[in-house]
């Protein structure tokens, strides 16, 4: 019952506006890559869920000190990891022996910035540190450049109508015509700026701006943005705050502290071109895992991260973020690229394995060998994504029902279900 308990409520607390990933018992398995596989049929919820109730039995059979009175747990319990071990060597074998159809050529760049501090200036500099590692990471030829979330900040869709100072609408114009002339794709981050109201103008009379903001990525190609995808998920507070009616105090308070709100995008994109489809989950958004199913359900081939971590300002923070990224890759059957501000940029292959990850808070580029298989088969998690985590929900919905209604109806019967634990 704990181990039900404690596992429903690492997935509640993933749910609803203030739901956050991080802190995920499952996060400390990922070097092993044998016990992550059962992912793809459970999600990141299997292993958190059999570790717990591991560490509650064996802090039962230590405080209680009777340990045949465990024996029969203790098998079952040693049986499940088992058939966990052989089923993470046997996937292990069958994906990593598998032949991708193609291998796509993608160029990370991690300019490592802080991409909201400054003005024009920072803007520019930024730019010119982008395109410059851009052009080195070009003589190796890639099939694909990849930025990182908003590495370019000013807003493309609203600098090109109508400027918010004449050099921002100059450097829009470099970056778009930068992004037009590469002879590969370019993938970035940049926040898309729209008319809040079409009856209005965009600049109202007391000198706001009439329009909705977007986190998003753009695709350039052939000449052209092909497609955009708008962030769904957004951080609470930071990026989304929905109670400015409920909470208007704090509403006041989080303008006060510079934080100014997305909208959130509605739709599961998939980029294609040259006959790849792939997705490009916003930097936390890869930490849920219903997301990056959605993805591929709408037949993402393979995943890129776009993220910027450069706030944390420290690694082990960057590392807990790539390690909940892992279980995406697993869950799904994908290679998952993550190309980041700051670190950890790396790729993550279809059992959870690490490849080269770039030095984090350095400016540097990497290209990265992601091997495609189209129309690979979807997995049980990717077509039920959470299934387990919810049943695991109604059964320690039921067990504690089932142990409160004992202690009521049969007090001394009831009181045994739950002796050994006090």
């Amino acid at each position: 019952v704990q181990a039900l308990v404690y596992t429903a409520y690492l997935y509640l607390t993933q749910q609803g506006f203030i739901g956050y990933p991080y802190g995920n018992l499952s996060s400390a398995v990922t070097p092993y890559l044998v016990l992550l596989q059962i992912a793809d049929i459970t999600g990141i919820w299997g292993p958190a869920f059999l570790m717990t109730v591991s560490q509650t039995l064996a802090a039962r059979m230590v405080t209680d000190r009777t340990l045949r009175s465990w024996f029969t747990d203790a098998m079952w319990i040693t049986a499940c990891w088992l058939m966990i071990i052989i089923y993470g060597l046997f996937a292990i074998w069958r994906y990593d022996s598998a032949v991708p159809d193609r291998t796509v050529r993608i160029a990370a760049v991690q300019h490592s910035a802080d991409s909201w501090k400054g003005g024009d200036a920072t803007y520019r500099k930024n730019f010119e540190t982008l395109t410059s590692l851009t052009e080195e990471a070009l003589q190796q030829e890639p099939d694909l450049v990849a930025w990182s979330e908003t590495a370019f900040v000013p807003s493309v869709t609203w600098n090109m109508e109508y400027p918010v100072t004449p050099e921002r609408g100059r450097l829009t114009r470099e970056f778009v015509d930068f992004g037009l002339s590469l002879p590969v794709p370019l993938v970035t981050g940049n926040p898309e700026s729209v008319i809040a109201d079409e009856t209005l103008p965009p600049v109202l009379d007391d000198g706001t701006y009439n329009w909705k903001k977007y986190n998003t990525v753009i695709l350039f190609a052939d000449g052209q943005v092909v497609d955009t995808y708008r962030k769904q998920h957004l951080v609470p507070f930071t990026e989304h705050f929905p109670y400015k009616e409920e909470l208007p105090w704090l509403y006041e308070i989080l303008l006060e502290n510079d934080y100014n709100w997305w909208e959130k995008g509605d739709e599961a994109t998939v980029f294609e071109y040259d006959g790849v489809s792939f997705s490009t989950p916003i930097c936390f958004e890869d930490t849920f895992g219903y997301i990056s199913a959605g993805f591929v359900r709408n037949g993402a081939d393979f995943l890129l991260n776009m993220t910027n971590d450069v706030w944390s300002g420290v690694v082990p923070a960057e590392m807990q973020h790539m390690q909940l990224s892992v279980y995406r890759a697993v869950e799904n059957r994908r290679p998952l690229l993550r190309s980041t501000n700051s670190g950890i940029s790396c790729l993550i292959s279809t059992t959870g394995e690490v490849i080269e990850p770039m030095e984090p808070f350095t400016q540097s580029w990497h290209i990265y060998s992601v091997p495609v298989v189209t129309d690979a088969p979807l997995t049980f998690y990717t077509l039920h994504p959470d299934l387990f985590a919810k049943l695991i929900v109604l059964a320690a919905v039921l067990s504690l029902a089932g142990v409160l209604f004992m202690r009521i109806v049969f007090p001394e019967r009831g009181k045994g279900l739950t002796g050994r634990a006090e």
